[in-house]
C-alpha cells in the first residue's frame, strides 16, 4: 500500500486539546466487521460488547515527565530537553531530543531548575535533533528520579498548544499504569475509569497486562510513499507468563480477545508462537503493521482516532479493513468525533 492512501481531510478543530470530563464518557464508535454496521455510543457502553471470560489486553506502561526546560551555560538560552530513554543507569546517560538543536553542541552544559537541581553535559550528537546527555548527579537513583519528577512536565503531544497542567499528570496516564518508561500515553487506555473496570470485572472479563514503553517513534511521520520502505523505531516490550496464560486460555475457549490500543496490539503481534498463540517476551520491537496483515492473537480492538498518514491509522486499517475504516473515518469527521491523544474511541469487533 501507498502512503497517499491514508490521506484524509482532518479539520484542526477536531484535534482534542483536553480530555473528556469523565474518562469513560468520551464518545465511542463501534465498527462491526461482519455486517459493516457503525454504531455511535459512549465509552462506558463498551460493557455491552463483552461477556464472561472475554479478555482485554492492557498496556500498563507509565508515562514519565519527559519534557524538561533548562538553560545553556554562558548564554543562559532556554533549551527544551525531551528525555527519550535512559541508556545507562550508573552513568546517568540519556537519549534526548533538544530544541533549538542548532545551539546545542557536544561539551555544552545544561542547567535545570532555579537552583540548578540537575546539571547535564552533552556527550554526543545522534541525529539532527538528537543528543546523548549525561546528568552530573551524585545522589541515589531515587533522588535523581524525584528531581526529574519535580522539574519535568507531562509530555503532551506538540499539537496541544497549551502548557501541561496538574490535571494532565493524572489524565495523561491510564489508571492501570505501573511500569515507568513511556514518553507518550497508550491513549486507548485513558478511557477506562475505576468504575468501568470494576463493572467489566463483575461481568467476568479478564484483564491481561502487557508493557510496551511508547517512544516518540510511534508518532514519527512516514516519509516514503512505498510503505514497505518505512522503518519503525524500536520500543521495549514485556509480556509475562501470567498474561500469556490469560490470553491463551481465551483463544482456546474462542472468547473475544480485545487489544486495548495499537501499542498492546504491537506487543502481542511481536510475541506470536509457531502455533499462533501468545508467548512470553522481554524484547524490543520495530514491527510495522499495515494492510494487508494477518493478525494472530486479538479478534477485537479498542483504539482512538488517529491523524492522517500515521502508522497508527495504518494498523487500524489493517485490522478493520481498509475501505471500512476509511468510511468510518469519513463518518467520524462528519459527526465531529474528537481525534488523537485526548480524543474519542473506536471499538472494532
Amino acid at each position: 500500500m501507498k502512503l497517499s492512501q491514508f490521506k484524509f481531510n482532518l479539520p484542526e478543530s477536531l484535534l482534542a486539546s483536553n480530555p473528556s470530563e469523565e474518562r469513560d464518557e468520551a464518545r465511542l464508535m463501534v465498527l462491526h466487521k461482519d455486517s459493516g454496521k457503525i454504531e455511535h455510543k459512549v465509552f462506558k457502553d463498551v460493557l455491552d460488547y463483552f461477556e464472561d471470560r472475554d479478555v482485554m489486553i492492557l498496556n500498563n506502561t507509565k508515562v514519565f515527565p519527559a519534557r524538561l526546560y533548562g538553560n545553556k551555560e554562558k548564554t543562559g538560552a532556554t533549551i527544551e530537553v525531551f528525555l527519550l530513554r535512559e541508556l545507562n543507569k550508573e552513568l546517568r546517560l540519556w537519549d534526548v531530543l533538544v530544541d533549538p538543536a542548532r545551539k546545542i553542541r557536544v561539551g555544552n552544559k545544561l542547567y535545570f531548575g532555579d537552583d540548578d537541581l540537575l546539571v547535564a553535559e552533552v556527550v554526543d550528537n545522534t541525529t539532527s535533533r538528537g543528543r546523548t546527555i549525561r546528568f552530573l548527579f551524585d545522589g541515589t537513583d531515587e533522588e535523581f528520579r524525584k528531581n526529574v519528577e519535580i522539574l519535568g512536565e507531562t509530555p503532551l503531544p506538540k499539537y496541544i498548544k497549551r502548557k501541561a497542567t496538574e490535571e494532565d499528570k493524572i489524565r495523561y496516564q491510564t489508571i492501570f499504569a505501573k511500569h515507568e518508561g513511556a514518553v507518550a500515553a497508550p491513549t486507548a487506555g485513558l478511557h477506562f475509569s475505576r468504575e468501568l473496570m470494576k463493572r467489566l470485572e463483575l461481568k467476568g472479563v479478564n484483564f491481561a497486562e502487557v508493557t510496551l514503553h511508547v517512544g516518540l517513534g510511534t508518532f514519527r511521520s512516514v516519509e516514503v510513499e512505498d510503505l514497505t520502505k518505512h522503518k519503525m523505531d524500536s520500543e521495549q516490550f514485556i509480556i509475562d507468563e501470567t498474561a500469556v496464560k490469560i490470553v491463551n486460555k481465551g483463544i482456546e475457549e474462542k472468547r473475544r480477545i480485545c487489544a486495548v490500543g495499537t501499542t498492546s496490539m504491537r506487543a502481542i503481534e511481536s510475541a506470536v508462537s509457531a502455533n499462533r498463540t501468545l508467548k512470553p517476551a522481554n524484547d524490543w520491537t520495530s514491527k510495522f503493521i499495515f494492510p494487508p496483515y494477518d493478525f494472530s492473537i486479538a479478534n477485537s480492538m479498542i483504539t482512538n482516532f488517529h491523524t492522517p498518514e500515521s502508522t497508527l491509522l495504518m494498523m487500524v486499517s489493517a485490522f478493520g479493513g481498509y475501505d471500512y475504516v476509511r468510511h468510518a473515518y469519513e463518518v467520524a469527521v462528519k459527526e465531529k468525533y474528537r481525534f488523537y491523544s485526548y480524543g474519542d474511541a473506536m471499538l472494532i469487533i
